[in-house]
């Protein structure tokens, strides 16, 4: 996940690595983590058309959480939208570029090295965020 600041002023990267697939219920898990992060604070989450994102539970959940959390549904099909998709990309040209290898663990270190130089420069979010056409409007509080 990539989460800026209201004003644009500064940008953090969340990721989780888990087995398997993410699914509804470790979506719900890594929402109730991201809220302890931002204690107090309202969010606005933009998310993709992946199923976990539109599931019974996952709705239900939702609903019990709009005090403090809003979501923003992209179309079904537009990766171009979801700032999320140039980090993936960045990381498979960099650190995961000619990578071939059995080791997932090499893959993780590969994914986490990428999402520490991502996170260590400071324009490099906001460009993603730029690609997909979005901005911040400064004067809105």
């Amino acid at each position: 996940m990539l989460g800026y600041r209201w004003d644009g002023t500064q940008s953090r990267l969340f990721f989780r690595i888990v087995p398997d697939s993410y699914n509804d219920v470790k979506l719900i898990d890594f929402l109730i983590q991201l809220r302890k992060e931002f204690r107090h604070r309202r969010l606005i989450l933009l998310w993709d058309g992946l199923p976990s994102h539109r599931s019974r539970q996952m709705t239900a959940y939702l609903e019990d959480q709009r005090q403090w959390l809003s979501v923003v549904r992209l179309p079904a099909y537009a990766p171009e939208l979801n700032a999320v998709e140039s980090v993936w990309s960045n990381i498979q040209g960099k650190e995961l570029a000619n990578l071939c290898t059995e080791d997932l663990g090499e893959k993780v270190m590969g994914v986490r090295d990428g999402f520490i130089r991502i996170h260590s420069q400071k324009r490099l979010p906001h460009s993603f965020l730029k690609h997909a056409g979005l901005s911040f409007d400064r004067h809105v509080r």
